[in-house]
């Protein structure tokens, strides 16, 4: 049994209480490591590293700062293989996802808040001829990062490198469901130069460490991507203390496909965005509302492909969907597909948990699911699953779709598909989403902003918006006169 560390002040070290939790290999269904169960007195250790490691790092010319997360982002892609390896036994996500989507991704958002905060200029304002004003952007001191456990090292990092690329030490929190990577980061840290607790990594669960470290009164900010229940008791223990929140939450996304489309571009395209990673991706497209005229020839060419989706283990290659997370989610998205019975939906395909042989008998494994014939309003289709299971319904009008689009209290993204560019604009413009992509999904550029709207989230992440958040600004007015 491997048993994992926190790391702070640039060492490893044991939790303080002694006491461990299990983490298990959801393909599996069976422990193979333990990481610490960290409580209060932890959090007391690497803030006080935090606090007394920040000035010198804010300190630290942009040019050196650039110099370490650029090698960090090297270290990540050295390290690529072991760490895909480790991603997929935490998460149950097929190897070959994880060497394709998510290391690369992690070692990107290094490089990318490395060169970003090169790039980073303050404003000045000219008053004419009597003064000026200037702004100063200084980091925020100590920061929270808290990230999810559906795409552990890609969100991590997300969070973590514009924090460290704009000065702020950081006291990180990866979920105690995937916790490998995150504490591999820590070495990898190590090794590229990063000074002693500019970086923490703690482990443990979200009710007491996340608790701890949200209501520490030396935290200058709280970055965290998670549930929308679990957003909104860090805003009630936050906001009294007025610390900066960013708040990326759950989703519903919409998929409104048009029958004058680019069909098999989009067909292919859906079925991707409705099953990828299991379905555990916030900007998965759970909700597939299709043109009357079109709809029977979607269905019949949509289920076809998904039945041929290949449930299997992580590390085979031809394996489409893997494991889902931890045995509560699997439980929870099977509850799903039962209540979506219950409210009248068919099961096109899927429908039922999927049992491997072998060492993998006991895994958390789902076929992926399709279901037809449900109300909008629904609870099926109101409240997020996030797991492989998407709904299809027919629309016939502009004005009904984006009803059904926006009658959900999420608001993350959407996708439409139509060749028509007069409508994908004005429908992108009413649909209440953060991001929304046309004729395409989850193509990203990283200089964008990223968030949500309504419960699906508060503030955004990406490009200068996470450098504007993690820094404070001041401004200075020089009177000539």
């Amino acid at each position: 049994m491997r048993r994992l560390a926190n790391f702070i002040n640039g060492q490893y070290q044991a939790p303080v209480g002694g006491a461990y939790l299990p983490v298990f290999d959801p393909s599996k269904g069976t422990p193979y490591a333990e990481a610490p169960d960290s409580d209060e007195e932890d959090v007391a250790l690497a803030v006080a590293a935090a606090k007394a490691a920040q000035p010198a790092w804010a300190d630290t010319s942009i040019d050196e700062r650039y110099r370490i997360l650029n090698n960090i982002a090297l270290g990540i892609e050295k390290r690529a293989e072991e760490l895909a390896a480790a991603e997929s036994q935490d998460n149950g996500k097929p190897v070959w996802l994880a060497q394709q989507v998510d290391i690369p991704r992690a070692s990107a958002n290094f490089r990318f808040f490395a060169q970003a905060i090169t790039q980073f200029a303050s404003q000045a304002h000219d008053n004419g001829p009597g003064g000026f004003n200037y702004t100063l952007r200084s980091p925020l001191g100590v920061v929270v990062c808290i990230s999810p456990w559906n795409l552990p090292l890609y969100l991590f990092s997300w969070k973590i490198a514009p924090a460290l690329a704009a000065g702020n030490a950081v006291v990180a929190k990866p979920s105690e469901v995937t916790p490998l990577t995150a504490y591999l980061l820590g070495e990898i840290c190590q090794e590229a130069g990063l000074p002693p607790g500019v970086l923490n990594i703690l482990h443990g669960y979200g009710h007491r460490l996340g608790a701890a470290l949200t209501s520490h009164p030396q935290v200058k900010a709280i970055s965290f991507t998670g549930s929308t229940r679990t957003g909104a008791e860090i805003a009630r223990v936050a906001a009294p203390r007025f610390k900066k929140l960013s708040l990326e939450l759950g989703g519903k996304n919409p998929n409104l496909i048009f029958a004058d489309c680019d069909y098999d571009k989009m067909l292919q395209t859906t079925v991707r965005s409705s099953f990828a990673n299991q379905g555990q991706i916030c900007l998965c497209g759970s909700r597939i509302f299709v043109e009357a005229s079109l709809y029977e020839r979607f269905k019949a060419d949509f289920v076809e492909k998904v039945k041929a989706l290949k449930v299997g283990p992580p590390t085979a290659a031809d394996t489409k969907v893997g494991a889902v997370v931890s045995q509560a989610h699997y439980e929870k998205i099977l509850s799903y597909i039962q209540l979506a019975q219950e409210e009248g939906g068919r099961i096109l395909c899927g429908g039922d948990a999927v049992q491997l042989a072998g060492e993998y008998a006991a895994g958390w494994y789902i076929s992926p699911t399709v279901i037809e014939g449900l109300a909008h309003d629904c609870r099926t289709n109101q409240e997020e699953i996030f797991g492989p299971v998407v709904t299809i319904m027919p629309f016939e009008t502009e004005e009904e779709v984006l009803r059904y689009a926006n009658s959900t209290e999420y608001g993350l993204a959407a996708t439409i598909w139509t060749q028509k560019l007069d409508r994908a604009h004005q429908l992108a413009r009413e649909l209440e989403a953060g991001i929304v992509w046309i004729n395409t999904w989850l193509k990203r550029d990283l200089r964008t902003p990223f968030g949500g709207v309504k419960n699906s989230g508060v503030g955004r992440e990406g490009g200068f918006e996470a450098l504007r958040f993690f820094t404070e600004p001041k401004n200075i007015c020089l009177d000539f006169d």
